[in-house]
């Protein structure tokens, strides 16, 4: 990444269709390679229950990127990256190739109609917060004021059947 002033985010990602640890995988590679993101630290992936109608379980991690894109034109690159990866929104919560969800940009606080910052249902996913918790237990979401490592004290494990 060039000298642009770049800034720090949370990224989840989840998979549960095809290969999914090798689209993870790949996803996080295809992200790297993009000069406005660098990414910084990847968790380990997690076998997790899926949320939503009856489909195969997931692999769900979270990654730490450091980019110089503004919120909504990195989304945009998360959503043409899950294209790419054959995403298909028929349903939702349904099955999946590729999910990428921007959790936490900075401390910006942010709602429009395409984009609510922080992820507005992290606080309730333990696939969300275990992973995230694992690379940032001190980042502060600034909606709560409470730390990461705090917020998974605070939610249902069950889901989670293993770590990768």
């Amino acid at each position: 990444m060039s000298n642009q002033q770049t800034v720090s985010c949370a990224i989840a990602l989840g998979s549960n269709l095809g290969e999914s640890q090798q689209n993870l995988e790949q996803a996080i590679s295809q992200l790297n390679q993009l000069p406005e993101i660098t990414v910084n630290e990847v968790s380990s992936w997690y076998e997790t229950v899926p949320v939503g109608p009856a489909q195969p379980n997931y692999l769900n991690g979270c990654a730490l990127v450091a980019t110089s894109l503004a919120p909504h034109p990195l989304l945009d690159t998360l959503l043409r990256i899950e294209t790419q990866f054959g995403r298909v929104r028929q349903k939702r919560w349904g099955a999946r190739t590729l999910d990428l969800d921007l959790l936490l940009y900075e401390d910006v606080v942010l709602d429009t109609p395409r984009l609510k910052l922080p992820h507005p249902r992290m606080r309730e996913r333990a696939f969300v917060l275990v992973p995230l918790g694992e690379i940032a237990p001190n980042w502060v979401d600034p909606v709560t004021g409470s730390a990461i490592a705090q917020l998974k004290d605070t939610i249902d494990y069950s889901g989670i059947l293993q770590q990768l």
